[in-house]
């Protein structure tokens, strides 16, 4: 299934402060956001579903310390946060 991906103002805004943070992760972000249009739940992206205010949404690690949220519908994946833990949670 093709799907295609949608971002949020906060995601755009946070990932421009995440790329001047982090530059050497351009091309990682690059391949998961392929593998997460191609299969969200592949298991090298560690996708799991989110509890309490966050229900209905997903996360799914870029490093160690680095999450995006997201949600899906239809054929499309919201981005709707990135970044660490604490800040996304």
């Amino acid at each position: 299934m093709k799907r295609r991906i949608e971002y949020s103002p906060e995601y755009l805004r946070q990932v421009k402060k995440i790329a001047k943070k982090y530059p050497h992760l351009k091309i990682p972000y690059a391949g998961l956001l392929e593998k997460r249009v191609n299969n969200p739940f592949d298991p090298a992206l560690r996708t799991h579903p989110l509890k309490g205010n966050l229900q209905g949404k997903y996360a799914c690690s870029l490093t160690y310390e680095l999450r995006i949220i997201f949600k899906l519908s239809d054929n499309i994946v919201h981005l709707l946060n990135i970044g660490s833990h604490d800040e996304v949670y």
